[in-house]
């Protein structure tokens, strides 16, 4: 993938982790499982993670990240699927063609 192309998935990544519009978000039994109250923190960590790093962000994407929440080792995931959901991704690159999901999950259930 060109730099330009990376460039463009990092942004339109980052935009939709702050708001969680324009795409997916998913979360596991156990992530719910830690109430309400931790849900809510660990969304508002989702979307305020910044700590991008050349070791969890070989691609500079801002397509993983993992922090400590509750007790708990958590991490997020965003995949690209085409705009029905069924196949990947032919351009991440381009949001028209792109259905992006973000996956936030306990490290246990990796």
């Amino acid at each position: 993938m060109s730099n330009s192309n990376s460039k463009r998935i990092q942004v339109l990544n980052d935009q939709f982790r702050n708001t969680f519009q324009g795409g997916k978000v998913m979360m596991t039994r156990g992530i719910q499982a830690l109430g309400e109250a931790a849900v809510a923190d660990i969304l508002d960590q989702v979307r305020a993670f910044n700590k991008f790093t050349k070791d969890n962000d070989p691609y500079h994407e801002h397509d993983f990240g993992s922090f400590t929440a509750h007790g708990e080792k958590v991490f997020f995931k965003l995949d690209y699927y085409d705009a029905a959901c069924e196949f990947g991704s032919p351009n991440p690159a381009d949001p028209t063609v792109t259905t992006r999901v973000l996956t936030i999950m306990l490290a246990s259930e990796y």
